[in-house]
């Protein structure tokens, strides 16, 4: 499952960001915006994605889409939430085209500015740059 939400954030950087980034394994340390999203899998699973980045990886997307150079923390959040849904949403039908895993998604949740302290099976560091977003899901 991790695979088609990766699949879908290096499309997010390849399509909307449109700079180089690289994918690793694990998390950082960083103060991170922290939001989440539920899925429920087809199968009776439910799974959580957490997307969190630094301030700096929220504030590029927020100069792409708000043009905006220094947003406040809460546009920040409001783009952390806007991204979260267009990730999960673009992996959902990554999976629905594949015939997988196919699942349903809640609407995304802010939970906190802080260091990434979550239980989670599986995670991804994408980094663009100095700016890094964690990618990690946990099945619940």
């Amino acid at each position: 499952m991790l695979k088609t939400i990766i699949q879908a954030s290096e499309n997010f950087c390849i399509h909307q960001i449109r700079e180089p980034h690289m994918v690793s394994d694990g998390i950082n340390e960083k103060r991170t915006l922290i939001a989440y999203v539920d899925i429920d899998v087809e199968n009776g699973k439910t799974h959580r994605v957490y997307i969190a980045s630094d301030t700096s990886f929220m504030q590029r997307i927020s100069k792409l889409f708000l043009e905006e150079d220094d947003s406040d923390e809460e546009t920040l959040i409001d783009m952390t939430l806007e991204t979260a849904n267009m990730i999960v949403g673009s992996a959902k039908v990554i999976a629905e085209e594949a015939d997988e895993n196919q699942y349903t998604i809640s609407t995304p949740r802010f939970e906190k500015v802080d260091n990434f302290d979550f239980e989670y099976d599986e995670a991804k560091i994408i980094k663009i740059e100095n700016d890094e977003m964690i990618i990690a899901i946990k099945e619940l």
